[in-house]
């Protein structure tokens, strides 16, 4: 198995971007969601790594990555596309959760050579007015109180129900805020607008070979959103080769609250290609 390594690896318009990699196996990246950068994986990547070489990594503006240009997903989706490029060389298996999610999407339609099969976890492809409003109260919290008091904020609705009764639920709290409060408002709040800006329902029929993972609890991005979004329930019969599966009892933030679950349905879904890398 290869040793965990971390470095830097440095982009064509002078942007750095700061990665983990760890595992054996076909190359998978993580794209992290709005306000994590690469620890909102930590729990998910331990259970990937006996089949995977998994990247982790901080999107340029977050954690220990730095930005020469704009933030938004479009340019995301760029940064990733020419960092797979010229880390790997060619495809990679590409996993994107939340805002992760969204940029992966962006990814397969703009630059389908960087990647083989797209998994996507917990998002929308168009906001519903219910998930704007939610986003208009954590970037005020953001500006007027940090990082750490989003990460409070949005664990109210990130989390099943029952997940407060977990005797590790402390524990996986504490992880959040750790990990959201290693970045700066700034970049949530850009990468937050950029989202509700989007509209991707076009770019669904373009996608590669997809599996759609969510929570049966995910408040924030649930798989059937009002009227007004557009989500799983609509990209499964859209997405050429599609495949959807819910997590029972499981909220937003799915591979902090389900890791091992998630791992087995990502493995499932990628390996069943024959690819052992």
């Amino acid at each position: 198995m290869r040793e965990v390594s971390v470095a830097t690896l440095e982009l064509g318009d002078g942007s750095v971007v700061w990665y983990r990699r760890e595992g054996t196996g076909p190359t998978i990246v993580d794209i992290h969601g709005s306000g994590f950068g690469y620890r909102n994986f930590a729990m998910l990547t331990p259970h990937l790594v006996d089949s995977f070489d998994v990247i982790d990594l901080d999107l340029p503006g977050y954690g220990q990555s730095t930005a020469n240009g704009p933030l938004g997903v479009a340019e995301w989706a760029n940064y990733v596309a020419e960092f797979i490029e010229r880390l790997i060389g060619g495809p990679a298996y590409v996993h994107g959760t939340s805002m992760g999610a969204v940029v992966a999407t962006r990814l397969a339609a703009d630059h389908p050579e960087a990647l083989k099969d797209l998994v996507l976890s917990c998002c929308l492809f168009r906001y519903d007015n219910a998930a704007r409003h939610m986003r208009h109260t954590w970037k005020r919290g953001a500006m007027d109180s940090g990082m750490v008091q989003v990460a409070d904020q949005t664990a109210a609705a990130g989390f099943s129900r029952s997940f407060y009764d977990r005797p590790d639920a402390t524990d996986i709290l504490d992880r959040l805020r750790t990990a959201m409060g290693s970045n700066e408002p700034e970049s949530f709040v850009a990468g937050t607008e950029s989202l509700e800006a989007m509209d991707l329902s076009d770019l669904l029929p373009r996608l590669p070979r997809t599996l759609l993972l969510g929570g049966d609890e995910d408040q924030m991005t649930p798989p059937v959103p009002a009227e007004s979004g557009v989500g799983f329930d609509t990209a499964v019969k859209v997405i050429p080769d599609a495949e959807l599966r819910i997590l029972e009892k499981c909220g937003h933030y799915l591979v902090l609250e389900q890791p091992e679950r998630a791992a087995e349905v990502i493995k499932r879904f990628v390996l069943r290609s024959g690819d052992t890398g």
